[in-house]
């Protein structure tokens, strides 16, 4: 897949969860992602999230996460401006922040 992306001129594909920064390490090494394409990151105060307006508070996933979370979404960004902004849920499957789908967008 990384070769593909790169093929349509991804850089970078970043990573990212409401959560701190070991927890976001220890997924990335979990993963192997080291020395490839992909980097995690942290958003432990939602300041993304809330940028974006995709925070995730709804008392179900509130039952279970405890706290409030990112929604599951996927973006393009070139040159610092959004080209591409999909969030899932409702009609829009999980399948379309996947990167084989996200790969169209690009």
């Amino acid at each position: 897949m990384q070769a593909e992306l790169k093929a349509k001129g991804v850089d970078e594909v970043l990573v990212y969860c409401v959560n701190d920064g070991a927890v976001m390490e220890g997924w990335a090494k979990d993963q192997k992602v080291a020395g490839s394409m992909i980097t995690f990151l942290a958003d432990p105060r939602s300041e993304l999230t809330k940028a974006l307006n995709l925070v995730l508070d709804v008392p179900p996933a509130m039952a279970v996460l405890g706290n409030p979370r990112c929604q599951r979404f996927a973006i393009v960004v070139e040159n610092g401006i959004i080209k591409d902004l999909t969030v899932a849920g409702g009609d829009v499957p999980d399948e379309a922040t996947f990167a084989e789908a996200m790969l169209k967008k690009c």
